[in-house]
């Protein structure tokens, strides 16, 4: 039996790692239709955020509902290695045990690394079997794993070997805190306060100078040239003069390039090729050498003279008061301007000139662009309208920077042996050859995921029976670092598309609606969600609160009502199993039901159809909404209370199949307080992961649902009235229409109340529709304005709606094209309605 109170402690006591012993969890039933999810790897830091909660109780929900229809489910769980914030968190940690980590051999801090990820690994673990993931955990996969490596280095040899990897020289996102180069998708942008400095550089010879604005004037001792546009009225006489650089005091020629735009500023545009991308494109246009002029933690190198060994910003201070005092400084004009960012350690990113990997895009976009076209082999997105996303992405594309230099991650396959490179599976066997330093970005990797975690360059048998994957569940802020990646990978390398599927889902945010970060101290820890509330409130609060594609906002008050709901549910069963103590199962029986059970049937097989369609188009807010009512509503506080009147086999029967097809239906959103009830129940599989998720039948659809639907109405009408009316308890009560004993016993009416005359001089309330009679009988004196004043407004009432139905169905166009159900309710709810007003203008008659 239940407990008598809901205890989400004591439910989610020990099922997970029952559910995991015993292999519910593992795929391998090559006797059933394979169905598999691509898991977002969680960076190994440790700490899973509420986004991540969400993302994969989406996935569970998809896993466990094909589960339950049937099929043999991979859902394969993994990690992502996530180079330059673990290599942080380990260097810190170092530098808290007072050794300073880039003084180690780059193997011994290995050893600490992979420690360090043991250890957290494991908190993730944890943090899964809280969320009650069912993942297959004999395959899971680490993206720095032996298998992923021999996949990495295979796709980089391949691309080089197809000229799709090279190395060069370009100006490259720079981290100086990290000192690492960056994708350019791992920068985000923010709006700070920063400055035009207007700037005087005089032309050789020449007392008149050009005006150049920059923001960022510490990098002029990188300055190479002055760029004005050749058809600029203005200055075109002056290219190929020469202008003396501000306080180096070297000459620097003037250039013409349509680069300069006569519209903005003055026309007139410095060109540092080192330290700015497009001045680097007109630097290769005009043969202009490359000045760096900083280290690579931002200080200013040799090249910034006596500012050598300041800070970025230190310098451009004290360089703004020496032009200042040398009169070359014109004016500082402040402004906002947005300014990158590094991703991962927040501090503002340097355009650097540097030695980097890169991945030529465009033939493997163009790819991709081509496939979307083809109906049959494309990645189809849920919702359709963030498929432009990835298209835009592939045609604006850029070349991908992959170089990172960090000691975490796939160490990059190629050698150098003086001006010689080798790139290669094995290293060379000669002499004198040195590995790269570098490691690859963590997204090279990840874009692998879909195939190389199922054994991919080997040809398995994971590998042909569940790819390509059927569906990947992630956030829409990664599809240009994951999707678009895994998806041009995919192609290039199995010549298919790595999902079939794509679902997109938002951004948790806060109730006011702002992103949830540590500075705002808005964020919001799963596991203390699930601590206070339960595993299966979260869950259902976090699957059902949005609509696909669109984000969501925690409000702690909805994971209370969640909370309630489950609640409502306990009590519900305790009620229906307490009622089953003395039931055999062998008396199981849906025949000769009542209206009653006609109706809940009727309603649950409807639901379940409902329910089914929704949750193969993943609406699962609308499932939630669907359940929610007719758990609550329909099943709560309706059919239990009338089960009450007929407490038989019958009934019986139909308290475990309703509340065994809910059970089964909410499963996949609350996996713990289900199998809790579900153990409870007769005739059970042996876990409820396992069994059979519900099929609608027919049989079980009556015309009798809306005999009682009309019954319900109606009560609820004359419960109001008592209400409204202050009727007392002891009014004699005359009833007219069919179903009187069943109506009588929900409101609750005894037999020495009713009364089979009626005279036209009782004082007396009447409550009717068009099927039903009921009146009341007493001194009614006081109440008689009152009455006649709730009739006149629920005259004005029918006769408003009574119009807008009449004109909806002279509407021929609108009668043609909505759905014939509809048409038809209309119709039914226009004739009820002005039977309800004919009775109210005849008993307004009678009252005048």
């Amino acid at each position: 039996m239940l407990e008598t109170k809901y205890n989400h402690k004591l439910v989610e006591e020990n099922k997970y790692e029952n559910w995991k012993n015993k292999g519910y969890f593992m795929c391998g039933d090559t006797s059933k239709k394979p169905f598999s999810i691509v898991i977002p790897p969680p960076n190994v830091t440790g700490k899973l955020h509420l986004g991540h909660a969400w993302n994969t109780t989406l996935q569970d929900i998809i896993i466990r509902y094909k589960r339950m229809n049937g099929y043999d489910t991979l859902w394969l769980p993994g990690m992502d290695h996530a180079g330059i914030a673990t290599q942080a968190k380990v260097d810190r940690k170092l530098k808290d045990e007072g050794i300073a980590p880039r003084s180690m051999k780059r193997e011994e801090w290995l050893k600490k690394a992979w420690a360090w990820k043991e250890e957290y690994a494991e908190n993730i673990h944890e943090q899964w079997s809280k969320l009650g993931l069912s993942l297959d955990y004999s395959k899971e996969r680490f993206t720095l794993d032996e298998g992923l490596n021999k996949a990495v280095n295979k796709v980089f040899v391949d691309l080089y070997n197809e000229g799709l990897i090279y190395r060069g020289e370009r100006i490259i996102n720079w981290d100086p805190q990290a000192k690492t180069a960056l994708s350019n998708e791992e920068v985000i942008y923010k709006d700070i306060k920063g400055a035009f400095y207007h700037l005087k550089y005089y032309i050789e010879n020449s007392n008149d100078y050009l005006e150049v604005a920059t923001t960022r004037p510490e990098t002029l001792f990188g300055d190479t040239a002055l760029a004005v546009n050749p058809n600029d009225e203005r200055y075109k006489h002056l290219i190929g003069k020469n202008v003396i650089l501000p306080i180096v005091n070297k000459l620097i020629p003037i250039i013409g390039d349509e680069y300069a735009d006569p519209e903005f500023g003055t026309g007139v545009v410095k060109i540092t090729p080192a330290h700015d991308p497009n001045d680097f494109e007109v630097g290769n246009r005009h043969n202009l050498e490359r000045i760096i002029v900083m280290n690579d933690d931002a200080t200013m190198n040799e090249n910034a003279l006596m500012y050598q060994n300041l800070d970025r910003f230190e310098c451009r201070k004290k360089l703004v008061e020496d032009l200042k005092e040398k009169n070359l400084l014109i004016d500082i004009k402040e402004m906002t301007h947005s300014v990158g960012h590094s991703e991962r350690t927040d501090v503002m990113i340097e355009p650097y000139l540097s030695k980097q990997w890169f991945v030529k895009m465009r033939p493997l976009a163009d790819k991709v662009l081509n496939n979307q076209k083809n109906k049959e082999s494309k990645v189809n997105f849920v919702p359709e309208r963030f498929e432009k996303v990835m298209n835009h992405w592939m045609e604006i594309t850029y070349d991908w920077c992959i170089s990172r230099q960090l000691w975490w991650g796939h160490r990059i396959p190629a050698w150098y042996k003086d001006d010689q490179i080798y790139v290669g599976i094995n290293p060379p066997t000669e002499d004198g050859w040195i590995q790269d330093n570098d490691v690859l970005d963590t997204w090279f990797s990840s874009a692998l995921w879909p195939f190389s975690t199922l054994g991919w360059p080997n040809d398995t048998d994971l590998l042909n029976r569940y790819y390509p994957n059927d569906v990947l569940v992630t956030g829409y802020d990664i599809i240009p670092f994951w999707v678009n990646r895994m998806t041009f990978q995919g192609l290039h390398f199995t010549n298919q598309r790595p999902f079939k599927e794509c679902l997109i889902h938002g951004l948790i945010r806060d109730n006011q609606g702002r992103k949830m970060s540590k500075s705002l101290g808005n964020g919001v820890d799963p596991m203390d969600v699930i601590e206070t509330y339960g595993c299966d409130s979260l869950r259902y609060f976090l699957s059902t609160s949005s609509s696909l594609g669109m984000d969501l906002r925690y409000d702690e008050e909805k994971v209370k009502s969640t909370w309630n709901f489950i609640n409502k549910l306990w009590n519900a069963s305790r009620f229906v199993l307490m009622n089953l103590e003395d039931f055999d199962y062998n008396n199981y029986t849906l025949d000769n039901l009542n209206i009653s059970d006609k109706w809940i049937l009727s309603k649950l097989n409807k639901l379940i159809d409902k329910v089914r369609n929704h949750m193969d188009k993943y609406e699962f807010n609308v499932v939630g909404t669907e359940l929610y009512s007719f758990v609550w509503n329909d099943f709560c506080d309706w059919y239990i209370e009338l089960s009450k009147f007929n407490q038989n086999n019958v009934t019986k029967s139909v308290l475990i199949k309703v509340l065994t097809d809910i059970l089964k239906m909410l499963h996949p959103f609350m996996p713990y307080v289900t199998e809790e009830i579900y153990q409870m129940l007769p005739n059970k599989d042996e876990s409820i992961m396992i069994s059979s998720y519900p099929t609608s039948d027919k049989k079980y659809i009556f015309e009798e649902e809306k005999e009682l639907e009309d019954i319900i109405s109606f009560v609820v009408k004359v419960r109001n009235m008592k209400l409204e009316r202050n009727i007392p308890k002891d009014s004699l009560i005359y009833f007219e229409g069919k179903n009187k004993e069943l109506i009588l016993k929900i409101l609750k009416i005894n037999d020495q109340n009713l009364t089979n005359n009626l005279t036209s001089e009782d004082n007396k309330v009447i409550s009717y529709d068009n099927l039903y009679k009921i009146y009341f009988i007493f001194d009614n004196t006081i109440n008689k304005e009152k009455e006649i004043e709730s009739l006149l407004k629920e005259k004005e009432r029918l006769e408003s709606s009574i119009k807008r139905r009449e004109n909806l169905l002279n509407n021929a166009n609108y009668v043609a094209k909505a759905p014939e159900n509809i048409v038809s309710s209309e119709k039914e709810s226009l004739m009820k309605e002005k039977n309800e007003l004919k009775q109210i203008i005849i008993h307004l008659n009678k009252e005048n």
